[in-house]
């Protein structure tokens, strides 16, 4: 197949986004040094949408749904996610086709007086858009209060910066990404945190249809990391995950073998679900939806229906 001619990436305004974007990009031309590569900047709802939570208004497919617009009519040929933002069911005649090498898939502490979540005062004010994020906290500091934090990163760190929160939680690639690394004053271990499926990860998306694009793309696919993102994904799949549900899955690879953590918490924290699967690298969707079972069967079916079916009042 010859190579490509011109390729446009359709991606989201933030800072964040279109860094992601200009990678994918410089790696393309790094393959195709003749092809032309444009952007195609959006805006879409989650972006719009700032003063609400993502499980109160719809989720992580308000990040994705005017780009697929855009690789539905032709404006654009692929489209540029972090990974943890794709929802786990994408619809025909979508699909998931590269996922790139991992950056640090942890949670970081930034904070302007505390070097750790330890030193935080009882009372202090956490922030997270995270539900993940925040059962975890409530499980480990039940004494600090975690508000919800809206926005992109220089939003969220303006907030910080203003006196709004003593802390507040963010992924660790986004911030070395922007070259922001030095807000960072600690990294949350996965088994303080355990990371969101895909956390990390770059993923492009494109139409099913296209088979140039498939084959073109396929040198930037980390196999690696494909694997643990498949049984991250299979996890939160398997539970029907969302923005609603307190979900984690951080799967590591080591030569043959995958090993899976996941969770499933209560979002006060004080019911947490934790398994851990191993298994060979090659079965990581199943090593994925086995341990969304053993989840289901320790508990967290009960807390899924609680947050699905809200009781009335």
């Amino acid at each position: 197949m010859s190579a490509p001619q011109r390729l446009v990436i359709a991606t989201r305004a933030s800072r964040l986004a279109l860094w992601q974007a200009e990678h994918v990009r410089d790696r393309l031309l790094g393959l195709y040094p003749d092809c032309t590569v444009e952007l195609l900047t959006l805006t879409t709802r989650g972006d719009q949408i700032l003063d609400r939570t993502l499980s109160k208004v719809g989720g992580k497919g308000l990040f994705v749904k005017e780009l697929e617009t855009a690789l539905l009519d032709g404006r654009a040929d692929l489209a540029v996610h972090s990974l943890k933002d794709v929802p786990v069911d994408l619809q025909i005649p979508f699909e998931l086709c590269t996922v790139l090498d991992r950056a640090d898939p942890r949670d970081a502490l930034v904070s302007n007086d505390y070097a750790s979540l330890g030193d935080l005062p009882a009372g202090a004010v956490v922030g997270t858009s995270s539900l993940r994020r925040e059962s975890q906290l409530r499980e480990r500091y039940p004494s600090l209060q975690v508000k919800p934090l809206r926005g992109n990163l220089d939003t969220r760190l303006g907030k910080l910066d203003r006196g709004e929160y003593a802390a507040i939680i963010l992924a660790a690639a986004g911030l070395e990404r922007l070259g922001l690394g030095a807000r960072i004053r600690g990294l949350l271990e996965p088994a303080d945190s355990l990371p969101a499926a895909g956390q990390g990860a770059l993923g492009i998306e494109i139409r099913n249809d296209r088979d140039d694009l498939r084959t073109w793309l396929s040198p930037l696919a980390c196999p690696v990391t494909t694997a643990c993102v498949l049984a991250e994904r299979a996890v939160s799949r398997t539970l029907g995950g969302s923005c609603q549900v307190p979900l984690a899955a951080y799967a590591v690879a080591e030569g043959e073998s995958l090993t899976l953590r996941a969770l499933v918490a209560a979002p006060d924290g004080k019911r947490v679900f934790r398994v851990q699967h191993t298994g060979p690298v090659t079965q990581a969707e199943q090593i994925g939806e086995a341990a969304a079972q053993e989840l289901l069967s320790l508990g967290a079916a009960t807390i899924l229906s609680e947050l699905q079916d809200p009781p009335t009042s």
